[in-house]
């Protein structure tokens, strides 16, 4: 998203320095202060069942998802909790409805993002194939909006107060409005599965990766069908360039991060970054771009104008998601090695 300097979620796990040419540091502890202790590298246990975060500036509010159990099992543990990203302390936990009493379901939440020009966050509830928002002030859900068929990734454009969200199971981009939450906008491209999305809140296009496509479906305002751009092999996340200019997909397929150039509709470049690539952001500041790999337990850090690996740096087992901002990257695991058995969120000091 192009706000996501502003906005952009900080998420995850470990903390590492991620210039180029330096060396790993030793991770600190969660209530370490990194300006006094030199160290670079923060990771605290959080909870089971971590999936994504996003960072309000406005709160100054790290908003995190948890869900416990895989299918066919029945999710009775999911919350949508609230960190202090300095500390990384939980502030508050959040527990979804009920969805089946005799059960105890929950309306899991998996994906995050957040409204901050309405205070609200927005989540994917994939289980139950819908979208729910809640008030940032109080943790109330406000709203459940259904018919978005495996709901996976969300998205805010916040110049145009518009909510786009991935529906996998049925090839669709779904947009609401983020003040009435009426859905305003759905596109269906038969025969894809789209996963990862982000938004150039300068133009308005929104971007979606195509898992089963190899593929980008870029949705422009105006364009009355979507354009299909090649991308890497099992593409799960992505993200743009500071010009919204070029896209950036994590390919978990083919364990590699795919340059492409929006306006040629073309791949560039294609760097292995490890296997299982699974999330993907932008350092605005650098240009570089960090990775996850889920199979291999590291986080990538790629220059995309040379088409090269700066640097590769171990992380907890199972990392998940990676974003930026404000010059650190945010990793959530699915490690389960904190000392109770949970996730970890790690935060990563980059420098220029």
């Amino acid at each position: 998203m192009s706000s996501t300097i502003r906005r952009a979620r900080r998420t995850t796990a470990i903390t590492v320095s991620l210039a180029a040419g330096s060396a790993l540091v030793s991770t600190g502890t969660a209530g370490a202060d990194t300006a006094k202790t030199g160290s670079p590298a923060v990771t605290a246990p959080i909870r089971q069942g971590l999936y994504q975060s996003a960072y309000s500036e406005r709160n100054d509010a790290l908003w995190m998802t948890s869900s416990v159990g895989m299918p066919p099992a029945t999710v009775t543990d999911s919350r949508l909790l609230k960190v202090d990203p300095d500390t990384l302390k939980v502030e508050k936990a959040y527990t979804p409805p009920v969805t089946d009493a005799a059960t105890g379901a929950v309306e899991a939440v998996y994906g995050v993002t957040v409204d901050d020009e309405h205070n609200t966050v927005w989540t994917t509830n994939t289980r139950d194939n819908s979208v729910a928002v809640y008030s940032q002030r109080t943790g109330k859900r406000l709203a459940t909006l259904p018919n978005v068929n495996h709901a996976r990734e969300i998205v805010v454009d916040e110049r145009r107060d518009t909510v786009w969200a991935s529906s996998f199971a049925d090839g669709s981009l779904v947009a609401f409005d983020s003040g009435t939450f009426k859905e305003k906008k759905r596109v269906t491209v038969p025969g894809t599965g789209p996963t990862g999305i982000t938004v150039n809140e300068r133009t308005g296009s929104v971007y979606a990766a195509d898992y089963h496509g190899a593929q980008i479906i870029e949705v422009s305002r105006g364009s009355e069908s979507p354009r299909l751009i090649p991308a890497g092999e099992g593409p799960l996340s992505i993200a743009l360039s500071k010009n919204g200019r070029t896209a950036y997909t994590a390919d978990q397929t083919s364990g590699t991060v795919t340059v492409v150039d929006l306006r040629e509709g073309a791949v560039t470049r294609s760097v292995a970054t490890g296997g299982g690539t699974k999330s993907v952001a932008v350092d605005h500041r650098s240009g570089h771009v960090l990775a996850v790999n889920r199979t291999t337990a590291t986080v990538t850090v790629v220059d995309p104008h040379k088409g090269a690996v700066v640097k590769s740096v171990a992380t907890g087992a199972n990392p998940n998601h990676v974003q930026v901002a404000d010059g650190h990257a945010y990793v959530v695991d699915k490690s389960g090695s904190g000392p109770a058995g949970e996730d970890l969120l790690t935060r990563v000091r980059l420098r220029r």
